[in-house]
This record gives C-alpha cells, structure tokens and sequence, in this order.
C-alpha cells in the first residue's frame, strides 16, 4: 500500500471519477440496479454519484478521511451486489465483456481494504 496522503489522494481521485461518471453518463449505471429496489434506477444511479462525491470530498480533506475513508468502504460493500448483478446479466454477452463482468467482482475486496487502511492512517 503507498503512503497515506498518497493513497487518500488516489482514492479520492476514484470515487471522483466515477460519481462524475454516474452523473454526466448514468444509462450504462442504470442497469446495474437491481429491479427489486424501490423508485426507479436514474434515482439510484444519482444517488449513488452523489454518494461518491461525497466520499471523494470527505476523502480529499484530511479533517474528514477518517470517516469519508469509512463511508467510501461501507459505499463498496454496498455497491457490489450491482456488481453480481452485472456479472448474472452479462453472461451471454460476448465473451470480452462477459471477463469484464466477472473480472471486476474479486477487485472489490482490495478497494474496500485500500479504503480501509486510508481510515486507519488518517490522523
């Protein structure tokens, strides 16, 4: 793992990016939310941009890491059942995307644990 403010800096920059990427692009994210939850999926997909933000903010600022590093993996667990649900959705797919699918779901375990270790290194 790199040093701390380095890999807060880093994760900021990822939750950034992709809550931007689930508000100026959000049909692909639309997908992803399972049809079980309650209003419609633009709702989620919004929601969980916002979210993103936020934790990238909170993140960013040394003030808050400890808690926005927390948040930021409390987020990733909760988000991963989309993930499944891509991979479930996404099995007659062709084959390069069906390995993107199912390539990204053993790659939350090590975001949730980057965010972790930027939570204990906080001060």
């Amino acid at each position: 793992m790199t040093d701390s403010p380095r890999a807060a800096r880093r994760l900021a920059a990822l939750m950034a990016g992709m809550g931007t990427a689930h508000l100026i692009a959000p049909k692909p994210f639309d997908a992803l939310i399972p049809k079980q939850l309650p209003g419609s999926a633009r709702t989620w997909t919004y929601a969980s941009g916002v979210a993103e933000l936020a934790c990238a903010a909170a993140v960013a600022l040394p003030r808050t890491r400890r808690t926005g590093a927390l948040a930021t993996a409390g987020l990733m667990a909760a988000v991963f059942p989309a993930n499944i649900k891509m991979a479930h959705d996404w099995r007659g797919k062709p084959l390069p995307l069906r390995a993107a699918a199912y390539g990204r779901l053993p790659f939350q375990a090590p975001l949730i644990a980057w965010a972790l270790h930027v939570s204990r290194k906080a001060r």
